[in-house]
């Protein structure tokens, strides 16, 4: 019951409304501007196909997703995006992450000592690396990529704090920039 090996794949086919599509995408820090963005362009149909996979042995979730959107957008060459992220999580304090069997995804962390019960609740180290490609046809939206280690606190159920920092790699309009992210999140839920 420890270990659970999740392999899935997803697929969609849309019809952009009044067939115009523009893929677009902030660095992950919802404050900040859209760093890669393709513009608007006419499309007939887009169709992605999205393979991901997850393995958890105990208190360790590693797992990736990536995705590939093709436009049949002849104007722009028929362009075809991608992007993803690879990512591992540790729960140091041993908290095994749930798998709901029947949505086919993993549950929220709940602490074996919640702050609640006069525990220290549970702390949980994250690696992420995620890329993304909106250069294909005659388009140009830019690539990026993300290096994020993050540090969660869940102090109950119902409480988390998230500490994270970023480090970023924006390459568009010819010119590559880095950029750094620190961000803090309070999560209450209900």
């Amino acid at each position: 019951e420890d270990t659970v090996l999740h392999i899935g794949v997803g697929a969609r086919y849309g019809v952009p409304k009044d067939k115009k599509i523009q893929l677009r995408s902030r660095p992950e820090a919802y404050a900040a501007p859209y760093f890669i963005d393709t513009g608007k362009f006419d499309a007939r149909d887009t169709r992605m196909l999205g393979p991901e996979v997850y393995y958890r042995p105990g208190s360790l979730l590693i797992g990736s997703e990536y995705f590939f959107q093709r436009a049949n957008a002849p104007a722009s060459g028929d362009p075809l995006f991608h992007g993803g992220d690879v990512f591992v999580s540790w729960m140091a304090t041993g908290e095994v992450r749930s798998y709901n069997k029947v949505g086919g995804y993993f549950n929220g962390i709940s602490p074996k000592n919640s702050i609640y019960d006069g525990g220290f609740g549970a702390w949980e180290l994250v690696g992420r690396f995620s890329y993304s490609d909106l250069d294909s046809g005659t388009l140009r939206g830019g690539k990026f990529w993300r290096i994020t280690p993050m540090v969660n606190w869940h102090l109950s159920d119902h409480i988390r704090l998230e500490m994270v920092y970023g480090y970023g790699s924006l390459d568009r309009f010819d010119l590559q920039g880095r950029t750094q992210f620190f961000q803090t999140r309070l999560q209450l839920q209900l």
